[in-house]
């Protein structure tokens, strides 16, 4: 396994399975929000963001998470490996908010430099309405690529602690 892809809603847990997975699978980590947010939060543009997901999808190995739906497609025809956190909404919002209390005033290290945590209504709303907003399109795109790539789906913090755990053993 070379490329790993790991989804799911702000505050599933991404970032952290992905930190966690990197020196079990002796794979680098890439945080999609590194590379997609400029300083003071200023997004990349479609067209330069198009380039920038090629060339990091285009590396032999990586663990990269984040979900970016526009470019989601090119990193699953280059992953070995799709993990979806699906996560309990509560759960998630909970994390965002704790997460903002941690970093408060700080950049997270998962984040691109010059983005201090923030969070808004706009923010919290997106959280609470990922799961009928972008899951359903999530599980379609998941089920169109099983039948040729490994995909898991977890949806406790008990399955990901195993996960980590079997991954652990493997090695």
């Amino acid at each position: 396994m070379n490329r790993v892809m790991v989804l799911g809603s702000a505050g599933s847990g991404k970032s952290t399975l992905s930190q966690k997975l990197g020196p079990i699978l002796g794979l680098p980590v890439i945080h999609l929000d590194q590379h997609y947010w400029k300083p003071n939060w200023v997004g990349t543009p479609n067209e330069e963001w198009d380039e920038v997901v090629l060339e990091l999808t285009m590396r032999e190995q990586w663990i990269i998470d984040g979900n970016y739906s526009r470019t989601i497609d090119k990193r699953m025809e280059r992953a070995d490996l799709i993990i979806f956190l699906d996560m309990p909404r509560w759960l998630c919002l909970y994390r965002v908010l704790k997460r903002r209390i941690m970093y408060h005033n700080k950049t997270r290290p998962d984040m691109n430099e010059e983005c201090p945590e923030k969070i808004d209504f706009e923010f919290v709303k997106w959280v609470w309405n990922y799961r009928k907003r972008s899951r359903v399109n999530t599980l379609r795109r998941l089920e169109q690529v099983e039948k040729h790539k490994e995909v898991i789906i977890l949806n406790t913090r008990k399955q990901v602690d195993e996960f980590i755990y079997t991954q652990m053993l493997k090695r």
